[in-house]
């Protein structure tokens, strides 16, 4: 029978356009985008990368909202009704489930790393990084992800926050907290970017990150922005799978694709300016990754005057920006569960939850008693984020471009787009031809 008539839908655009943004922006955008901006080329990468978003990014983030509003299920449901109702392959579906497998294996370890966050917004609130040097900042993360009990603890609190608002549901959980985190997300960033604009490293900063440097651009910087491009819209995990199927017939998808890609860029962007106005007004090299978020900023932040009151700000932010993340990545396991086995949502929630948090406990612990534990020579943690970055998501937004560009009848794409003639012949020529090629070149290199 089809669950299309009980299906909860958004309250209005803006809130759905709240939790689409709400889940691209995320920890990724606030510790890799800005570092990799400014190492190959500033606002010559923004550039190239812009481009990324334009010809892979909004394409991809409009097919996979297309499928899912189409289809009005859960993620492989939504697939399985378009090729049932258009007498296509029923293994096109193979696309939904694989997103809800990326999705399920990155909670995981996104509940980790976000119960970092968790533990670091403590800190700030108790002044631990005020007046400490290099060396007591890095002991105080390695004290962290070397007790087990703590990272366990940090990894319970996030995962118990994110599993509870999808318990919820659509409207009475997920839309409640999207419309209250995202808009505290965007005052503290504010604040902060006006900080940073009265400290003696803004303009560096802008410098850092806007500057075009065509010499920096290499073969190397084109793929990390169109890998980023890919992987910063939340493609491939089945989020606007899930989130579509929400949203009503009346909203443009189109629009909606530009606006959520606007704001995942808005937000990348001034984060760095953040970033690098601290880390250059204190003397420090900003580096890539974690130790960029945990350990040269809280040693800025310890340095400087109201230091402690700018790093709650800007832990705060990152939670929020966590947490809106994974309340999305949590959504498509749980509807897929749901439908699966025609069960509550609060059920489903529960056992995605316990199930997440298990593995994740793995992952927390691969940095200590479980260190010496690995997987192909990885540890678990790494293992995880590689099978899901390097394989899953690739493979999964692979196979959606070919059935939005292939197997789908033009007619299904054409009404549910609002495009013209001309712009959805171009939207098919490019799910067709420039996607599969552009995915394929990132699936390569990561290998490589």
């Amino acid at each position: 029978m089809s669950t299309k008539t009980a299906r909860s839908q958004w309250s209005s655009r803006f809130t759905f356009i709240l939790a689409a943004t709400g889940s691209a922006v995320g920890l990724g955008n606030i510790w890799k985008f800005p570092y990799i901006t400014g190492e190959y080329g500033g606002g010559a990468f923004v550039l190239v990368y812009l481009c990324c978003i334009a010809i892979l990014g909004i394409p991809m983030l409009m097919a996979e909202i297309m499928i899912g509003r189409a289809g009005s299920s859960s993620p492989s449901n939504s697939f399985r009704e378009l090729t049932t109702a258009n007498n296509l392959n029923k293994h096109w579906s193979a696309a939904g489930t694989i997103g809800v497998t990326a999705a399920f294996l990155v909670l995981t370890f996104y509940s980790v790393i976000g119960g970092w966050s968790i533990a670091y917004l403590s800190y700030s609130l108790q002044g631990l990084f005020a007046g400490n040097d290099a060396a007591a900042i890095g002991d105080i993360f390695n004290d962290l992800i070397s007790s087990p009990s703590a990272v366990i603890g940090w990894h319970t609190i996030f995962m118990l926050f994110a599993v509870s608002v999808v318990a919820r549901g659509v409207n009475k959980g997920i839309e409640k907290t999207v419309t209250v985190l995202m808009p505290a997300m965007f005052i503290l960033l504010l604040m902060l970017v006006a900080y940073a604009s009265t400290t003696p490293g803004f303009q560096q900063s802008l410098q850092f990150l806007f500057s075009f440097d065509f010499s920096k651009l290499t073969a190397e910087g084109v793929l990390q922005a169109l890998g980023h491009a890919f992987f910063t819209l939340s493609l491939g995990l089945a989020i606007m799978l899930a989130y579509g199927s929400y949203l009503g017939k009346d909203v443009s998808i189109s629009r909606t694709a530009v606006i959520v890609s606007f704001l995942d860029t808005l937000v990348a962007l001034l984060a760095g300016i953040v970033i690098f106005s601290v880390a250059f007004s204190n003397n420090l090299t900003p580096g890539a990754g974690p130790g960029l978020v945990f350990q040269t900023l809280p040693l800025a932040f310890g340095q400087m005057p109201g230091g402690n009151l700018l790093s709650i700000f800007f832990f705060f932010m990152l939670l929020f920006a966590a947490w809106s993340s994974a309340i999305s990545i949590t959504e498509p396991c749980v509807s897929q569960l749901m439908q699966r086995f025609n069960i509550s949502r609060k059920r489903s929630s529960a056992l995605i939850g316990i199930s997440a948090w298990l593995i994740g406990v793995l992952a927390a612990l691969s940095f200590s008693v479980l260190s010496d534990t690995h997987i192909i020579g990885l540890s678990i943690f790494d293992f995880l984020d590689y099978i899901t970055t390097n394989i899953l998501l690739p493979l999964g937004c692979m196979i959606t471009a070919l059935f939005c560009g292939w197997a789908l009848p033009k007619t299904i794409s054409q009404e549910a787009l609002d495009l013209n003639d001309t712009q959805h012949k171009l939207w098919i020529f490019i799910l067709r031809f420039i996607t599969p090629v552009l995915i394929l070149i990132v699936f390569i290199s990561n290998f490589l």
